[in-house]
């Protein structure tokens, strides 16, 4: 059976959204836990908003540790109900994503899921998230985008590891209590 896992950025105060607050916390630390989960996983979950503003950036981005080359290489599924067609290694998912979802997984494939907070509601509305990978940064940034929606259906997660880099960044991984 294959694996979904969101991994996602955040505040003390939950805000995710633009995070160029990330840029003085990051070390190597960091940088080689990104690395791995990214080599770790078969293809790289969606929702509309964030494949648009990877699509936009990763094809001419560069990097001396193979990330950009593995984002650019990786298979993609976007989850859009708007969007006509895709690109950027990439496939559409306009009607029953989560059937389509369970059926990834039950190929085996391994999916990482970036940024895209409405699609991460409804994954796990639908029991689909097998793990939250959260990188709490030490800081407030007092309003945005928060990771986690009112309403958001009532789910307990139970932690599996977790340690901080020497810039204060708590990495924690949960699983969903089931």
């Amino acid at each position: 059976m294959g694996k979904l896992t969101v991994s996602m950025y955040i505040t003390l105060d939950g805000v995710m959204e633009e995070p160029s607050w990330t840029a003085a916390y990051w070390d190597d630390e960091l940088a080689q836990f990104q690395l791995d989960q990214l080599y770790g996983n078969d293809a790289l979950l969606l929702g509309r908003v964030t494949y648009e503003g990877f699509a936009a950036a990763w094809p001419t981005a560069e990097d001396e540790h193979g990330f950009a080359d593995r984002m650019n290489e990786i298979p993609k599924y976007v989850v859009s109900t708007t969007l006509k067609r895709t690109e950027w290694n990439a496939r559409l998912i306009n009607q029953d994503f989560a059937e389509e979802i369970k059926r990834l997984k039950k190929t085996g494939q391994r999916l990482l899921v970036y940024g895209s907070t409405e699609l991460i509601d409804t994954l796990i509305e639908y029991d689909l998230v097998d793990e939250l990978h959260l990188m709490t940064f030490p800081l407030l940034v007092g309003e945005g985008k928060k990771l986690f929606r009112d309403g958001v259906s009532p789910t307990a997660f139970k932690l599996l590891k977790s340690f901080s880099t020497d810039q204060g960044v708590l990495i924690a991984n949960y699983a969903p209590e089931r």
